[in-house]
């Protein structure tokens, strides 16, 4: 009997898949149909052709971009979009089309990628060469894009109240392991970073608010490319501020930090803050400067 639960126990370490939350998260990617002029002046009506051809061709790029997993596509940028690709198609002559295509990084709005292309033919295999081509530039310019991996630790919390009240010691916990998932959880949506699990590293350290910079060497350790630290200042038991920083985890530098000023809100509303002070000062910030890939 006991040979058999060990044969048993064996066999589900193979059958058994493994756990998702060690996989990376999905970067959203929106994408409309692109639109389609022919200004070619030809005799024949071939509008519908070009509908099926255009149909069809969105249809192959939305799959190229969407295989291997590492690109989800979702309907706007509301929806998660990290990246928004917009285009057109025109036809001036019998045998010439030029496709038009953007690449827009929703969060940091800006282009990573603007071109023309034009090619030969009005075939459905000459559409199909040009979206096999497109595609491949499409994706080379979003692998471009590599979210930076981020340690995120654990928001720390600085109370500055005359009754540090120990009993409290738990509820505060809670809260700030809401401001933390919250944070972490905006940051890996955005497309721009890949979240780091820190584990217990941080525990070693101490408060990082008060270890000058320490938290840079622990992220190098995990493999990160940048530290993000917070604190939660408690001034009252209705007020308090929020803060964060982020350093380049190989110089130490400190590359974007945040300061909420002064804030009116019960416990609860702490995660509500940290969220909004980070993707206003980080994620949506045009300064906020990402450290050299590896």
């Amino acid at each position: 009997m006991h040979r058999s639960r060990l044969l048993i126990s064996a066999l589900l370490l193979f059958v058994l898949p493994h756990s998702p939350a060690a996989a990376e998260p999905a970067i959203g990617v929106a994408m409309d149909d692109f639109s389609y002029t022919d200004t070619s002046a030809e005799p024949t009506n071939q509008t519908a052709a070009h509908e099926r051809r255009l149909s069809a061709f969105m249809a192959a790029l939305r799959r190229d971009i969407g295989a291997g997993g590492r690109y989800r596509l979702v309907p706007s940028a509301e929806d998660g979009a990290a990246f928004k690709i917009i285009g057109g198609i025109q036809k001036t002559s019998t045998l010439v089309q030029w496709a038009k295509v953007a690449v827009i990084d929703v969060g940091a709005k800006k282009l990573v990628m603007d071109k023309l292309y034009s090619f030969r033919g009005d075939s459905d295999e000459a559409w199909e060469r040009a979206e096999i081509f497109l595609s491949r530039e499409v994706r080379a310019a979003l692998g471009a894009q590599a979210p930076v991996a981020l340690a995120v630790f654990d928001f720390e919390l600085e109370d500055m109240t005359a009754a540090s009240a120990g009993a409290s010691a738990a509820t505060d916990a809670s809260y700030l392991a809401e401001v933390t998932g919250g944070v972490r959880e905006a940051l890996g949506q955005s497309g721009r970073y890949r979240i780091v699990d820190v584990g217990g590293e941080a525990a070693k350290a101490g408060a990082l608010r008060d270890c000058g910079g320490c938290e840079a060497a622990i992220a190098q350790k995990l493999g990160a490319d940048q530290s993000l630290i917070g604190v939660v200042r408690r001034v009252s038991r209705t007020e308090y501020t929020l803060g964060f920083q982020v350093r380049d985890a190989r110089t130490g530098a400190v590359l974007a930090r945040g300061d909420s000023g002064l804030r009116l809100g019960a416990d609860y509303s702490w995660k509500r803050g940290a969220v909004r002070l980070v993707s206003d000062r980080l994620i949506e910030s045009q300064q906020a400067t990402d450290a050299p890939r590896k």
